[in-house]
């Protein structure tokens, strides 16, 4: 492990020598993750890419993509496009990335399950924005605002974030 890898901790993540805390998911950390259990998967994974809202905040590092009207997360197992960045319209199930609240203001992508997905191995497993302190995402790591801004700024696409086994 090194200062430039987000760790994920009992306490919060460890990056770049600070702590933030942060929350999972509501099913706990995994080591055999599935779709629709509510658990964040354990392994070593990589940041993959950025997404923000270019109506609510400037973009976050250059590499950043902003989220569209039409921009959704296809969670369907059954669909060729199971974990991929998909477009409206889109007859499959799927997460929309343009919310009303601010939770994917900005995401961060990890490489869960992607770029070749295994059907039902877990889709949308992102850091964002928590909803409040200690509130559970459905798979998902979450930080406070500002700390997930900081953040975003000092990482880059291949970052490792690592939660340990359990």
């Amino acid at each position: 492990m090194s200062p430039l890898d987000l760790v994920v901790t009992p306490t919060g993540v460890r990056f770049f020598g600070r702590r933030f805390p942060c929350t999972i998911g509501k099913g706990g950390l995994s080591n055999h993750k599935r779709e629709g259990d509510g658990a964040t998967p354990t392994g070593h994974h990589h940041i993959v890419g950025m997404l923000y809202r270019p109506d609510r905040i400037a973009p976050p590092a250059p590499w950043a993509l902003p989220i569209g009207p039409g921009d959704l997360w296809s969670d369907d197992d059954r669909d060729q496009d199971y974990n991929q960045h998909v477009r409206a319209p889109y007859p499959c199930s799927h997460e929309r990335l343009r919310r009303a609240d601010p939770l994917y203001d900005l995401v961060l992508i990890t490489d869960w399950n992607w770029p070749v997905a295994t059907p039902g191995g877990g889709s949308a497993i992102f850091l964002h924005q928590w909803r409040r302190p200690g509130y559970p995402t459905e798979g998902c790591v979450a930080l406070r605002r500002d700390h997930l801004h900081w953040i975003a700024r000092r990482v880059a696409p291949g970052t490792r974030i690592i939660i340990p086994r359990v």
